[in-house]
């Protein structure tokens, strides 16, 4: 495995029921954040959402798990997952052996369906240890509801917990249920909540066109199958988060779902996937854009470079897919990426195969040299002296007006990713190639790849 996962050892705690009982609601009500994609639409959820929870100073990680259409699946372990569904009900089951605590999730307002039966009976055949599973009837909104989950006695797995998803009505009350079951738990370590720092994190996101490989790309960097990998446009929907080590650095990493060229006429789920994946650039500091580097790039990967740069992130352009080149001419590649964003052409380009795991050790450590350059800080005496060697290399370019500028000062305002400020005399104007010229010699000098750096005047 390339990366690991951080080594905080929690319990597991897997949502699980038939599709539309409010599996992601829940989930995002108890992660405190709208990371679950929602929807009335069935098999809305393909991947597993993943989040850590603390509650009473207990961590834990939360599954939500996709809505089982075959429940075929749950007892023959032997059988080849080929369709998405397929992959979605394997995954699935995967993490429902492995789970610590089950939350075995059914329809309250809707009442008891002859799937919940049946998925009852199969959990027992899974899970002989009946206290791993708390029975949960969701969407019990009112009290005056709470008697309709009494019905789900009959499912054998004790009392029913009426909560409602959608409100947190009496979710806290869940979560009590739910750390006292970890007590009972054999083998398994219980930690003890510590302070989740974001700012710890170095966050990457996966962003490019539908089947350009960014579900390959993660699975390549994690060294297991963490997302569904599939030929079909749109099989990730909902953003994905994993948190790893690579060399004692913490990092985040969101794999996003394909932006198509006509998104706001997709149907509904891709729609919402695709809006999530655009929000998702201002919550990271680098973005992975993923090409298909056999097909040349387009006015929308353009624009979309145009998005990152805006939002002054750092850019990685990796062309995916190497292996199927011929001739494997990184010049000639070069300089076609180039062609249509020529703006961005401090954004450095990563040929590799997600596929057969090429270069991805290269790639993880440009992420962290990118990383630590976004936090560059320079002194004052450094910066003049950097000043007077672009000065003394190439005067100073005046832009309107008919005085030569003359710059009195030069300093850094920030950092994250870095920007400076350069004073001028009040009647000066300095051209912007002159602001360009110092920018790349920022970039030389300090080697500031891929990162765009902000020069701001002040008069």
């Amino acid at each position: 495995m390339l990366a690991k996962k951080l080594k905080k050892e929690l319990p597991t705690v897997v949502i699980f029921g038939r599709t539309n009982v409010g599996k992601s609601t829940l989930f995002n009500r108890l992660v405190e954040k709208k990371q679950a994609l929602t929807s009335t639409i069935s098999g809305t959820t393909r991947d597993a959402n993943i989040g850590i929870v603390s509650w009473n100073r207990r961590d834990f990680t939360l599954v939500d798990t996709g809505g089982f259409l075959d429940f075929k699946w749950l007892t023959n372990t032997k059988k080849t997952a080929v369709s998405i569904d397929e992959q979605v009900q394997k995954q699935a089951r995967e993490f429902l052996t492995r789970a610590d605590v089950v939350l075995f999730v059914v329809d309250g307002k809707e009442g008891m369906m002859p799937q919940d039966k049946e998925m009852s009976g199969i959990l027992k055949k899974i899970l002989p240890e009946s206290d791993k599973v708390i029975l949960v009837a969701n969407k019990i909104d009112s009290g005056k509801e709470i008697p309709n989950a009494d019905i789900f006695w009959r499912l054998g797995w004790g009392e029913p917990q009426a909560i409602s998803a959608v409100t947190g009505s009496s979710t806290g009350d869940l979560l009590d249920i739910l750390v006292k079951k970890f007590k009972t738990t054999p083998g398994k370590k219980i930690a003890v909540a510590e302070e989740y720092d974001e700012r710890d994190f170095i966050k990457v996101c996966l962003l490019g066109k539908p089947n350009v490989g960014k579900s390959s790309l993660l699975n390549a960097i994690l060294g297991y199958e963490r997302v569904i990998v599939s030929p079909i446009a749109h099989t990730t929907r909902e953003p994905q988060d994993t948190d790893l080590v690579y060399k004692e650095k913490k990092i985040k990493i969101i794999d996003t779902a394909g932006i198509s060229r006509k998104w706001r006429d997709a149907g509904s789920l891709e729609k919402m996937g695709i809006t999530k994946s655009l929000e998702i650039i201002d919550q990271c500091d680098i973005v992975l854009l993923v090409v298909d580097i056999e097909e040349d790039l387009t006015k929308q990967d353009a624009k979309l470079v145009e998005q990152i740069l805006e939002r002054r992130k750092s850019l990685i352009i990796v062309a995916n897919k190497w292996d199927l080149v011929e001739g494997r001419d990184t010049k000639t590649y070069t300089q076609n990426v180039y062609r249509t964003i020529p703006f961005a052409q401090y954004a450095p380009i990563m040929f590799l195969s997600a596929k057969y795991n090429t270069k991805i050790n290269k790639l993880m450590d440009l992420i962290l040299n990118i990383a630590e350059n976004r936090l560059l800080e320079l002194k004052d005496k450094e910066l003049e002296r950097f000043i007077k060697n672009c000065i003394n290399h190439h005067r100073p370019t005046r832009g309107k007006g008919v005085r030569y500028p003359r710059i009195y000062y030069f300093t850094q305002t920030g950092t994250n990713p870095p920007e400076f400020m350069v004073r001028l005399g009040s009647q000066e104007n300095l051209a912007e190639s002159y602001l360009g010229f110092i920018v790349n010699q920022l970039r030389e000098r300090y080697n500031l790849i891929g990162t765009p750096v902000k020069i701001w005047v002040k008069k």
